[in-house]
């Protein structure tokens, strides 16, 4: 297999002299950090989060025990950074023909004029075959904590067998990715060159210009990047369209097409337009400038939902008030699997009175428990509405039935009683606000949790923390979370209550 060669630039004075798989990596998944890494100002990065460390903590477990199954293993011995000596260090052991490299170096020439191509796969395991030094070669592994094949994990490792086919005079015969659980994924290295080589030519073009590659903040892939804090600051002072719920990077770039380049422009374009772009319809491209006039008038304007009379924004019974609402939450571990909290907050309308119940798992073997005690609470209030944020409580409720053989007839009938909150602000109004998650509406109106720091992913380290020192502050960190988060909803529901009574009152004045 012939890789082609990558293409030039003409900008030749770039200050980068090596491409690393690190950077290739993080450049599949934002340009714009693999071009501040190398050239950004440091001070301005994020501290790292307690969940980041926690990724970083798991990742190194995950490596070490993948390397412990291989052992015995040789590592070449460098300065640090130096990667011309590490290539050198590497190239001695593959000649004398040892069975695994741990944390090889492998470098070639670009077809750009003064950058050097570097590859640091975890592992180089020795294989029968031709090379240059003779009857055998290497294939390398690569260490991911992830549990799938993920592409960005895929075209990094297609990216080694091809330094490694350089280095070594012919390609391997596969690549292959060391996942969570103890998979081994062969990466089809003939299925990825173009992908490869189209990546590594971005990659090259993008890092030797003069200028940054224009920011677009996602919160899924930008949350845990130390820039985040640098480019958002950037994006609010500029109020720029990624910061609009609805807008992904494809829209973004037909958008800017039609020369739609701010929220005021959007807001005034009209949706019919938009509709025929690929990848917008009808529904998105209204809801899109309903979201910019809202964010530009700061206020909560009614949508049309298709299902409510007369175009009125809510139907009542999908907020039904009973005498007694719950509102639940639940919190998980993901990674061991674990759901360890039911969290309840009992609102008795005619008394006024609030009870919060935390359900606990104190360890897995107590989730069976935890469950009972949350189906013997909602059921001691059969016609208590219960009230959840997003699709997760209601799934995984009907998952622990499952697991702990709760009759379907029983599960069936509690979950008649859930009513997604989430979806009914989605359905009846736009809020402007960055995202339907909880957090941004329940801000946006008026609630604030205790625990400025509080999220979903600081819960995980806190109840990991807990686990690990028994110390019961985090875990009262993790019960002060969870009933804000339910309080959060009960805030929510009462708004979008209260929103939409006026617009019920017209209909029935009408009748």
């Amino acid at each position: 297999m012939r890789f082609p060669a990558e293409a030039a630039t003409p900008n030749s004075q770039s200050p980068i002299r090596w491409l690393t798989d690190e950077v290739l990596f993080h450049y599949q998944r934002c340009s714009r950090r693999a071009f501040l890494d190398l050239y950004g100002d440091r001070s301005l990065q994020d501290p790292p989060s307690d969940y980041l460390l926690k990724l970083r903590q798991d990742s190194t477990h995950h490596r070490q025990t993948i390397l412990a199954s291989v052992q015995p293993f040789h590592q070449p011995t460098f300065p640090a950074g130096d990667w011309l000596a590490g290539a050198r260090a590497t190239l001695e052991l593959m000649a004398a023909g040892v069975e695994t490299i741990h944390q090889p170096v492998l470098v070639c020439h670009s077809s750009v004029e003064g950058v050097q191509l570097v590859s640091q796969p975890d592992l180089l395991i020795k294989q029968p075959g031709w090379s240059c030094w003779g009857n055998w070669t290497y294939s390398p592994i690569d260490i991911k904590l992830g549990k799938k094949p993920k592409l960005d994990y895929q075209v990094v490792a297609a990216y080694h067998a091809y330094v490694l086919s350089r280095v070594q005079g012919v390609w391997p015969t596969a690549s292959y990715l060391a996942l969570r659980g103890g998979q081994r994924y062969t990466i089809e290295l003939g299925r990825l060159v173009v992908k490869l080589q189209a990546t590594l030519n971005g990659c090259l073009r993008d890092l030797r210009s003069p200028q940054s590659p224009e920011l677009f903040i996602s919160h899924s892939r930008c949350d845990l990047c130390h820039w985040f804090g640098h480019c958002y600051s950037e994006a609010k002072a500029n109020r720029h369209l990624s910061l609009l719920p609805g807008v992904t990077p494809a829209r973004y770039e037909f958008l800017k097409q039609h020369h739609i380049t701010t929220v005021a422009t959007l807001a005034q374009a009209n949706p019919a337009h938009l509709a025929p772009l690929p990848g917008f319809g009808e529904q998105v491209a209204a809801k899109l400038v309903h979201q910019a006039q809202a964010l530009l008038d700061n206020r909560a304007i009614p949508r049309i939902a298709p299902q409510a009379p007369h175009g009125f924004p809510l139907w009542p019974e999908d907020l039904p008030e009973g005498e007694v609402e719950l509102f639940f939450d639940i919190e998980a571990a993901p990674d061991q699997n674990l759901i360890y909290l039911h969290g309840v907050l009992v609102v008795n309308r005619r008394t006024g009175e609030e009870n919060f119940h935390a359900l606990l798992a104190a360890n897995p073997y107590e989730e069976r428990r935890a469950w009972n005690d949350f189906l013997d609470l909602v059921h001691s209030y059969p016609h208590a509405p219960v009230y959840h944020f997003c699709p997760y409580e209601a799934q995984t409720v009907r998952k622990l039935g499952q697991l702990y053989g709760t009759p379907n007839r029983h599960v069936d009938s509690l979950l008649e009683r859930f009513f997604d909150v989430h979806r009914c602000v989605t359905e009846s109004v736009t809020l402007p606000i960055e995202s339907y998650a909880l957090k941004h509406i329940a801000r946006w109106m008026g609630f604030d949790w205790r625990d400025e720091g509080a999220n979903g992913a600081q819960s995980i380290c806190w109840y990991n923390a807990w686990a690990e020192t028994g110390d019961r502050t985090y875990l009262d960190a993790i019960l002060r979370y969870n009933e804000d988060d339910c309080r959060a909803t009960y805030h929510v529901k009462d708004w979008l209550v209260n929103f939409s009574q006026p617009y019920w009152h017209q209909l029935f004045q009408g009748l």
